[in-house]
């Protein structure tokens, strides 16, 4: 396998685990890196589906102890309550997903319309930061199942690249009444069924695709995704412990309108422009 290729693996690794779990779009990221890279061929979109699968390992690593005890009390109300929650969640986002994700890919996964989403994402942080914040749920256990289907409808937004799965369940959870710690950990929790069932979907689906010879390059990948992920949710979670997600609004209308501008001008010639 070309080195060239693996470099290219190892930096779309580091890119989805360093942006899986923060409000900016992974897979925005991964569509327009993988473009400069000239890796968006059809492998490559199965690739950058499945080094997903890293990234929410280290969810599964970092929150270990929380959720060994969720299933170790399965039984009692507050697990019983914690599942009930994620599979609310899930479903919406999971069952628009099966019927459109292949009109989503074909119509959206390219660089000027995720440019768009991010600029629309970007304002509508914003928006959420700057109006008054009223704390009704302070921890994830106190979530009921209206709260969850809330912010899995929520979720069903980041099905169009460049939206963000974690921005769409954080900031839809600061708009439902959870604090900025409680919205962020729900996302973790919430992204450990969405991205499994995704990955693997993906990975049964495109099966023909891929050979035997791939397994170094998904594994550079899967990899650099967990080492990222797993520093990157460390880092939210203390930064978000004395700020909000400003930051990352303004971060992802300067990313978009800089892609806008390049394309446009004619400095980068991005694929389906």
């Amino acid at each position: 396998m070309e080195w060239a290729l693996l470099l290219n693996a190892l930096i779309l690794g580091f890119v989805e685990g360093l942006t899986e779990f923060l409000p900016v779009s992974s897979t925005g990221h991964l569509i327009l890196i993988g473009d400069l890279l000239d890796f968006n061929d059809e492998k490559a979109k199965v690739f950058t589906v499945a080094i997903q699968l890293g990234a929410i390992l280290a969810v599964c690593w970092e929150y270990r102890a929380r959720l060994k005890a969720v299933v170790i009390g399965l039984g009692s109300p507050t697990s019983n309550r914690f599942f009930l929650n994620l599979l609310v969640a899930f479903l919406p986002a999971a069952i628009l997903g099966f019927f459109f994700i292949k009109i989503i890919k074909f119509y959206l996964f390219h660089p000027l319309p995720v440019a768009l989403a991010l600029i629309i994402g970007g304002i509508l942080i914003l928006w959420a930061e700057r109006r008054k914040h009223v704390v009704e749920i302070d921890q994830v256990e106190a979530m009921d199942w209206k709260h969850a289907l809330k912010i899995g409808c929520a979720q069903c937004l980041a099905l169009i690249p460049g939206t963000s799965r974690s921005g769409a369940t954080i900031i839809g959870g600061l708009f439902f009444g959870l604090s900025r710690k409680t919205a962020a950990e729900f996302s973790f929790f919430l992204a450990i069924p969405v991205m499994f069932a995704a990955t693997f979907y993906d990975v049964y689906k495109n099966r023909d695709l891929l050979i035997i010879g791939d397994l170094t390059l998904f594994a550079v990948g899967f990899i650099a995704a967990f080492l990222s992920a797993w520093l990157a949710i460390k880092g939210l979670m203390r930064y978000i412990s004395n700020h909000d997600f400003t930051i990352f609004a303004w971060y992802r209308i300067v990313f978009g309108l800089v892609i806008l501008i390049t394309a446009y001008s004619g400095i980068i010639t991005w694929s389906g422009y």
